[in-house]
């Protein structure tokens, strides 16, 4: 069964950073592509950043792109977010699943049930 857990999460203000972190069991790391995905209260979870099984391509939605950087060590089945200059928008409950597909198609929400319980990012003013 596969299994991830989300860390890293916390209060920050406005141009602040933080970095996530993903760790993944019950699945070969190196094998899949992997994402990050977002939802806010009352808004649909999106997806933020994925990249593929080796770490060489990463893609980004436009709304975080130049700000966040996503990455992975498959020695270690972790995953990670670095989020710089963050902003109030960017609140919202992160979370890391494996995915089928990287670039563009790796964005979209996937029909999956390896969802974690996240982490909460929040941005103050």
């Amino acid at each position: 069964q596969v299994q991830v857990v989300e860390s890293g999460g916390g209060l920050v203000q406005a141009g602040g950073s933080l970095r996530l972190s993903c760790t993944v069991s019950g699945l070969i790391f190196g094998d899949v592509s992997m994402g990050w995905f977002r939802q806010a209260p009352g808004k649909d979870r999106e997806g933020v950043a994925c990249i593929d099984w080796g770490g060489s391509i990463e893609t980004y939605a436009d709304s975080v792109e130049g700000r966040f950087a996503i990455s992975r060590d498959n020695a270690k089945n972790t995953l990670y977010l670095q989020m710089d200059n963050l902003r109030p928008e960017d609140t919202a409950m992160y979370y890391c699943v494996p995915l089928a597909f990287f670039g563009t198609r790796g964005l979209r929400v996937p029909d999956t049930t390896a969802w974690g319980r996240g982490t909460q990012v929040t941005v103050s003013l």
